[in-house]
């Protein structure tokens, strides 16, 4: 991965990590928190944090890159083992500047 990538990629899980709990969170990581807290079962929270109901910060630290796409503007993560089809997908503008933050399936 080129060295603009792996920015662009901690820049991503950062402004995931920021963006939780608040007004700009409430449709990417707030919502992908919150639904899969109630939608996996404990046992893959157990298996992966350590807690059968993990904070938000760790649901949080679990997240892996999907994939890159859209020129190399588009950064997908998802949580580990293929276990949900939602995303969280981080945009960025021309100049490295996070312009979106979604849940996505």
């Amino acid at each position: 991965m080129s060295e603009i990538l792996k920015i662009r990629e901690k820049k991503a899980l950062e402004a995931i990590k920021s963006t939780y709990g608040t007004e700009d969170g409430e449709y990417g990581a707030t919502l992908f928190v919150s639904h899969h807290l109630e939608e996996i079962e404990p046992t893959y929270w157990l298996k992966h944090t350590g807690q059968s109901k993990p904070s938000p910060e760790k649901v949080l630290n679990l997240l892996v890159l999907e994939g890159i796409w859209d020129e190399d503007l588009a950064f997908d993560f998802t949580l580990p083992e293929e276990t949900t089809n939602y995303i969280i997908c981080v945009r960025f503008d021309e100049s490295n500047e996070i312009i979106e933050i979604t849940m996505e399936s």
